[in-house]
């Protein structure tokens, strides 16, 4: 009997351990670094739909290794040693157990092999059906080393999904395609406090970051609040915005940051709801990340129709400056919205985009002392 228990505390450990490593981190074989047997390859391509351990492939997939040549390109795998590679509207699925009604967030790396507007779509669906949800487009350079960590969210309204990720792309060589690394999941949870309206105003809950990469996690354009992968926060432009840490860069205030990397095309906007006739601040940081992007920058803060510009002069070697926005609400309802009205690159000869850093963004009530006497 003492056995029996035993054995069954270990099975409900060996879950629950299984369950949280899936919730908070890279998938199984998130990194790829099991591959195929060699009879399930033909040179780098897949052969077999389960040739790679723990996911299904469908069409033209290469198993990719770090050095390996393409003409005369060296292909670059920005972790471990092996990736996989999207041809023709080839696809990688994966299927996970996940807490009903709970939000999650993806992050993936990529890079383009081969045409210059690559892209890729990405759908978290229920078993057995076929719906692309987000098109991630790589072709604008963010970061220096050619791969990008690029992040979405959704919510699990079903138990066990598929997590899929196609390339739409149809090329001259069917062996071109974007390539693929570390596939994470990461289980979302936010709340607003006391001391401010805001929901998540430090940018401390986010998609997962992967511990190695020092470049940051893009969260792509247009993505609304539902499917954010950073609570509260709508990504309202035609550009992506970067998340960043302090592991990797300078930020203002604890430990996660947003860059915005794209000029006026990169906007981070939230709906609060607000009292006609109330007075708030609007207080946040700007700075930089400490990642060689200098010049002169500048944030521009909106509340409804209220605006501020909070200039910033970098020297790329970190640092910030406070800025305020004191506003009277005209509705019920007020969207706070940060751009950069600059476009800046690093000035380390990559062509990367980079671009200034917001921080610690607090919504509050002003309350006036009451009046004593006349």
């Amino acid at each position: 009997m003492e056995k029996l228990k035993l054995l069954s505390v270990l099975i409900f450990l060996a879950i629950c351990h299984t369950s949280l490593a899936i919730t908070d981190g890279l998938l199984p074989n998130g990194d790829f670094e099991q591959g195929p047997k060699p009879s399930q390859l033909k040179g780098s391509v897949v052969t077999a739909p389960n040739g790679i351990p723990h996911w299904t492939t469908s069409g033209l997939v290469e198993y990719i290794k770090s050095g390996q040549k393409q003409g005369d390109m060296v292909l670059v795998v920005p972790q471990g040693s092996y990736a996989v590679r999207l041809g023709n509207e080839a696809s990688i699925k994966q299927r996970v157990q996940l807490s009903k009604g709970m939000f999650y967030s993806i992050t993936f790396s990529a890079a383009r092999t081969c045409a210059q507007d690559e892209k890729l779509n990405l759908s978290v669906t229920p078993t057995n059906e076929r719906r692309d949800w987000g098109v991630f487009p790589i072709q604008t350079m963010y970061g220096s080393n050619g791969w990008e960590a690029l992040s979405c969210g959704f919510r699990a309204d079903y138990p066990v999904l598929d997590i899929v990720i196609h390339n739409p792309g149809v090329e001259e060589d069917p062996a071109c395609g974007p390539l693929i690394d570390s596939v994470a999941l990461k289980l979302l949870t936010s709340t607003r406090t006391r001391d401010n309206l805001l929901k998540n105003g430090n940018f401390e809950v986010g998609p997962y970051m992967f511990p190695n990469t020092p470049s940051g996690v893009l969260i792509p354009p247009q993505i609304d609040d539902t499917h954010s992968p950073l609570p509260g926060w709508t990504v309202e432009s035609l550009k992506a915005v970067k998340y960043i840490d302090s592991k990797h860069f300078t930020v203002p205030e604890g430990k996660r940051a947003i860059e915005l990397v794209a000029g006026k095309e990169s906007a981070l906007t939230q709906t609060v709801v607000t009292f006609v006739g109330r007075v708030y601040d609007l207080t946040f940081a700007v700075g930089d990340a400490n990642n060689a992007c200098e010049g002169s920058m500048m944030v521009e803060a909106f509340a409804g129709k209220d605006t501020v510009k909070v200039p910033y002069n970098s020297k790329g070697k970190g640092g910030f400056v406070r800025g305020k926005l004191r506003f009277k609400a005209v509705t019920t309802r007020t969207t706070i919205r940060f751009l950069s009205t600059f476009y800046t690159m690093k000035n380390d000869h990559s062509g990367s985009l980079c671009g200034p850093v917001i921080d610690d963004v607090r919504l509050l009530s002003v309350r006036y002392p009451r009046r004593i006497g006349n």
